[in-house]
């Protein structure tokens, strides 16, 4: 495993490298190379936390049958194939069987699977995989819309493309009727 003063030098290197071995230890970037790999920390966190213990405690569901919808969830990301930011929104939404979760703990689940190299695909399959299993609803549905980084400050500089993906299971994938309903309900 890496230590952080490895990694803190592998971001002077990359300073020097960026700069053309100019002078990295000049003021402004003096301490540069510490406030990346703290920002890295919090940036990447999620490597240290796992869905089962975000959606620990729930509650009986009490009968309740209709759409659970978190609307709007802003969230932060990095993409793994450029190390460039990505963000936008992400609509959680789940039909209850027997159990149903606190709204805080989606979010978290959220920004668990965002605060990791990623790319949009895989967090919105994740998302949706760890609903499914853990709370073993009716129906799950994960979709998300972003602007990716990469897209716009480099290669084709998009300034205005956003990437739209999504994953049904259970009701949401086999039920038209529910799935428009999801449709109307987001905003």
């Amino acid at each position: 495993m890496t230590s952080r003063d490895e990694a803190v030098d592998a971001v002077e290197k990359i300073l020097r490298y960026i700069e053309n071995e100019n002078d990295v230890l000049r003021e402004g970037v003096l301490d540069t190379p510490e406030r990346v790999i703290s920002s890295f920390e919090e940036i990447f966190s999620g490597y240290g936390e796992n869905a089962s213990d975000i959606l620990d405690s729930t509650f009986n569901a009490e009968g309740f049958e209709g759409i659970v919808l978190l609307d709007g969830v802003e969230f932060h990301s990095t993409c793994e194939h450029h190390l460039q930011p990505f963000n936008g929104f992400a609509h959680l939404a789940y039909i209850p069987d027997k159990k149903i979760v606190g709204i805080s703990k989606l979010a978290r689940l959220l920004d668990m699977h965002s605060k990791r190299l990623q790319n949009q695909e895989r967090i919105t399959n994740s998302i949706c995989d760890d609903i499914h299993k853990i709370l073993s609803p009716k129906g799950c549905a994960v979709i998300i819309e972003a602007k990716h980084g990469c897209m716009r400050c480099r290669g084709v500089m998009k300034q205005n493309a956003s990437m739209k993906t999504s994953t049904m299971k259970g009701e949401f994938k086999e039920n038209s009727f529910i799935r428009n309903e999801l449709f109307k309900l987001i905003n």
